[in-house]
């Protein structure tokens, strides 16, 4: 029997391409794809009979029956204050949130039998990816900014998986790794282009709302730079919404680095995306990038900003920024609790710690093990 797959859509121009085409952009303007998916509601009282893992929300998910699962999801909700509760994803198989995603790229990279797979990353969904494709015995080639965490990079290699070292940021790495999956053959496993990430990512807040009783702090607080958690959880809020499984959406706050900071400064001087990107040949200046401990969220020029700053505003959210000597200090503290986690992943708990005024969850993202405490400054 042919397997069919929901088809993509690019949310810009209208453009479907079928999922088995392995196309991983649109082609009409070289933007990230949506998903056509309808789902069907999750009963809440069905949920203790099935397997304990994300893929017991089957009617919301675009894959079921998996191969590649790790047992992924379901992790803790553990109270922090009266008022902030935190999601310990760190405790992911491969130590963070991404494996809520690359689990799903894996699964249909599986399904569909790709020469090889691609996938770039700043660290974090690298590892997921090599991990997931170890566990579906597909090739994997990950390309790194030169600068990732030397921890990370010994567990991509790990896995299995060809690591490539780019000279350069963040955005050098994405081009080196587009370049690459144009090439026939290649299934990028992009966590930003490809919507099967999102729809992934959009179980941390099934999980919420189940261990919640059926419904939704009145805040959920998430880090944000290419904003695929966002992302994800506003497809939750709106399906669950849609569903008639809640009846209030919570506010999405956006947590970015002061240090990178472009979509909480697009939104709070109004803006509806990021001013254009300079033109091909522009001289780019000679001021370097900017640094941040929270690295994992230091996007300059995320693909979905429209998208990001759309959902927040829609939310009734805002963008929060901290700077480098609060992500110290939440590190710290957090340590201090019992919660070892890394840099970026504290990001949020540094933004809302002494926050009172209504119920909030912020994601613990990322195992410290994977880059140690920060630097003193």
């Amino acid at each position: 029997m042919e397997t069919t797959y929901p088809a993509y859509l690019c949310p810009v121009d209208g453009t479907r391409s079928p999922v088995d085409a392995y196309a991983w952009c649109c082609p009409v303007c070289r933007g990230p794809w949506d998903l056509v998916l309808d789902t069907s509601p999750v009963a809440l009282s069905s949920l203790p009979r099935r397997v304990n893992s994300l893929w017991r929300y089957e009617e919301a998910l675009p894959l079921s029956a998996p191969v590649t699962s790790l047992g992924e999801g379901r992790t803790p909700l553990v109270a922090l204050t009266p008022s902030v509760s935190a999601k310990l994803d760190f405790l992911m198989p491969t130590l963070s949130f991404k494996d809520r995603g690359a689990v799903m790229l894996a699964e249909l990279a599986r399904r569909l039998g790709p020469e090889r797979v691609v996938a770039d990353s700043s660290g974090n969904a690298g590892t997921a990816i090599a991990a997931y494709c170890a566990r579906a015995g597909l090739p994997c080639t990950v390309y790194v900014p030169e600068a990732t965490s030397p921890k990370k990079t010994e567990q991509i290699r790990a896995h299995g998986a060809r690591l490539v070292r780019v000279p350069g940021d963040r955005e050098a790495t994405a081009l080196a790794a587009r370049a690459a999956a144009d090439e026939p053959g290649m299934f990028y496993a992009s966590h930003v282009y490809n919507p099967y990430f999102l729809h992934g990512t959009k179980t941390y807040v099934y999980e919420l709302w189940e261990d919640l009783g059926g419904r939704l702090p009145e805040a959920i607080v998430v880090p944000v730079g290419n904003g695929t958690l966002l992302l994800g959880a506003a497809l939750a809020v709106a399906e669950l919404y849609g569903h008639g499984l809640i009846a209030e959406r919570p506010a999405l706050i956006a947590v970015q680095a002061e240090a990178v900071s472009p979509l909480a400064t697009a939104f709070h001087a109004g803006a509806d995306d990021l001013p254009a990107a300079p033109a091909a040949g522009a001289d780019p200046g000679t001021d370097p990038a900017p640094a941040t401990l929270a690295e994992g969220i230091a996007i300059p020029r995320p693909p979905r900003a429209r998208q990001v700053l759309r959902a927040v505003r829609e939310s009734g959210g805002t963008f929060l920024t901290v700077t480098e000597d609060r992500l110290r200090a939440a590190q710290l503290d957090l340590a201090a609790r019992g919660l070892f986690v890394e840099s970026t992943g504290v990001a949020c708990w540094a933004a809302v710690a002494d926050w009172t005024d209504r119920s909030v969850v912020v994601p613990l993202c990322g195992a410290g093990a994977k880059t140690g405490l920060a630097p003193k400054a």
